[in-house]
């Protein structure tokens, strides 16, 4: 994702331009703090106390260059109105959110807020299109069957969430002005390795793999994630 993420900054702004991100919902800002290293201006947003504390401590540990051009804000991503002025930001992250939030819609509409003119939107959210493959491949015959009919699921957690579908979020990102530009698909191959798997010796052959079969029909429409990004009109 970030090797995606990079390449639609690198065709969207000037080389060497240091950008305004916002990063909502930025979870131990790994993309947050990887923007900074790279001379972006960012602001992370977070609501969950232990996420912050691992995202400052990150942070802390870095130049002190880094740590001033970083900032994190304990907040809900459905107030980014409240912190910022419309138009504040180049590019809004907003990764592995939507899926815990039940009404999207407004969470959707503040983002695009967020974006000065020809901004970058970087949505990534669970693939209501492929709920069935997961249960599927591990033998779970009756989960696959189910699958198919519904965009809720039960994620390895246990908890209770939702997913969305292509052909809907498209339509939702032209409503709010920021429409699809490009998608790509994520964890192609890789969604049924276990947690905490190490990673294989030949890690980078396998990345490779999957960044291909994330722009490539038709494998990136059974990803177990897309990678949606809008571009503010």
């Amino acid at each position: 994702m970030a090797r995606q993420l990079d390449e639609q900054i690198v065709g969207r702004f000037p080389v060497g331009k240091r950008l305004r991100v916002l990063d909502v919902g930025m979870g131990r800002g790994t993309q947050a703090l990887r923007l900074a290293r790279a001379g972006h201006q960012v602001t992370g947003v977070e609501r969950d106390a232990t996420m912050i504390a691992a995202a400052r401590d990150a942070l802390a540990g870095q130049p002190e260059g880094i740590r001033e051009r970083m900032r994190i804000l304990e907040g809900d991503g459905r107030d980014t109105g409240v912190h910022f002025l419309p138009g504040s930001f180049d590019v809004v992250l907003c990764h592995g959110v939507l899926m815990y939030v039940e009404e999207p819609d407004p969470l959707l509409a503040g983002l695009a807020r967020m974006l000065a003119p020809g901004g970058l939107l970087s949505l990534l959210v669970r693939n209501g299109d492929s709920l069935a493959l997961r249960p599927g491949l591990s033998g779970d015959w009756a989960g696959a069957l189910a699958a198919f009919d519904t965009t809720e699921y039960t994620d390895r957690l246990g908890l209770h969430i939702r997913a969305d579908r292509l052909a809907t979020l498209t339509a939702k990102l032209a409503g709010i002005g920021a429409p699809l530009h490009t998608w790509y698909g994520v964890r192609v191959f890789t969604d049924t390795a276990p947690d905490g798997a190490a990673p294989p010796d030949d890690l980078e052959t396998l990345l490779a793999a999957e960044e291909r079969a994330g722009r490539t029909d038709p494998y990136r429409g059974i990803a177990a994630l897309l990678h949606l990004c809008g571009v503010r009109g």
